[in-house]
């Protein structure tokens, strides 16, 4: 079975910005990251007093609420379909993903072998919100580094050629650091703007295709569709509303970020009635052809090639697409 790891859990505290990075196989069991949690987090820092999950299966399961209702934590999860409520963490997975991009690129290898420096690098870099950085925060005092290292004689220090090396690559990760923290500043800016809604207020709710069943290669040809409009119920913080959901939607957590929502302007062209689109409980839903428009044969290598246009449920007609079919389209043609 091969050693190296295909994902990363971040985990960061909301105090001193400081973060851990573990990497793990995405498959890991519930009862595994538990164990790593226990030997990462609480070995090295305590009981945390309140942690924000994300909605994962894993995370809203029975057994991690159950574990950490035993070690006496509150278990809080960010806002339904938009892991950004959790502002802090998903900052901090943008950069570490910039940093382990330029470790690759700058130093080669597997961007495992970088992952304990990038967490030495992050937790070592000064943080605006705090005016620190985030080690200094935890241990009161600031942290030696690689940097400093060479100051010692040579006889105090063996293999030099390490020294020398990690120096680089911390100077590196850096550098990496205050590039992806500057830039997902500014991208942050520019896309902020200030919506509120007002209780009783009629909004929109956001869904999407279902990303699997994207055919000829053309991901996220369809854009985003909003259905119905709903009764804000009540404001959830600063940026999420509670919306009344019919019984259809009663298994969905019935409070959205804001950028899920638009405003309902009175015009019944507007209005998807969720009746027609089945939606599954991520509020995505699968795109299903209902009629061919046009059909074509194209030579390609000597082989002649089946083209059809079609028109998919819940799209005008303008946005029919011509796409080759495989072997599920050929199967609802066929009825079509």
């Amino acid at each position: 079975m091969p050693t190296k790891k295909d994902s990363v859990w971040v985990i960061v505290d909301r105090l001193t910005k400081s973060a851990h990075f573990i990497p793990l196989w995405v498959d890991y069991s519930l009862r595994r990251l538990a164990k790593l949690y226990v030997a990462e987090i609480v070995r090295l820092h305590g009981v945390p007093v309140s942690i924000i999950s994300d909605r994962g299966p894993r995370f809203t399961s029975w057994f991690w609420k159950a574990l950490h209702q035993a070690l006496g934590t509150r278990l809080d999860f960010n806002t339904a379909f938009h892991p950004q409520s959790d502002g802090q963490s998903e900052r901090v997975i943008q950069v570490l993903e910039d940093m382990l991009r330029g470790c690759v690129i700058d130093f080669r290898g597997s961007w495992e072998e970088y992952l304990p420096l990038a967490e030495f690098a992050y937790n070592n870099s000064y943080q605006a919100s705090i005016r620190m950085t985030p080690y200094e925060a935890l241990y009161g005092r600031k942290c030696r580094t690689p940097t400093c290292w060479t100051e010692l004689k040579k006889r105090q220090v063996l293999g030099l050629e390490l020294v020398a090396e990690s120096e680089e690559k911390v100077s590196v990760i850096r550098a990496r650091l205050k590039e992806a923290s500057d830039r997902q500043k500014s991208y942050a800016d520019l896309k902020r703007k200030e919506i509120e809604f007002d209780v009783g207020d009629q909004v929109f709710l956001k869904v999407s295709p279902w990303k699997k069943v994207m055919r000829f290669g053309r991901k996220g040809k369809f854009s985003p569709r909003f259905i119905r409009p709903y009764r804000v119920l009540k404001r959830v913080g600063q940026v999420a509303y509670q919306l009344e959901l019919p019984s259809e939607l009663k298994q969905m957590h019935d409070v959205f970020h804001v950028s899920m929502l638009r405003r309902y302007r009175s015009d019944p062209s507007h209005v998807v009635p969720v009746e027609e689109v089945e939606l599954r409980p991520d509020l995505s839903y699968e795109e299903e052809p209902i009629q061919i428009f046009e059909r074509d044969v194209k030579v390609l290598r000597r082989k002649s090639v089946p083209l059809v246009k079609v028109l998919w449920r819940n799209h005008e007609s303008e946005e029919a697409s011509g796409a080759k079919p495989d072997k599920a389209l050929r199967e609802i043609v066929e009825e079509i």
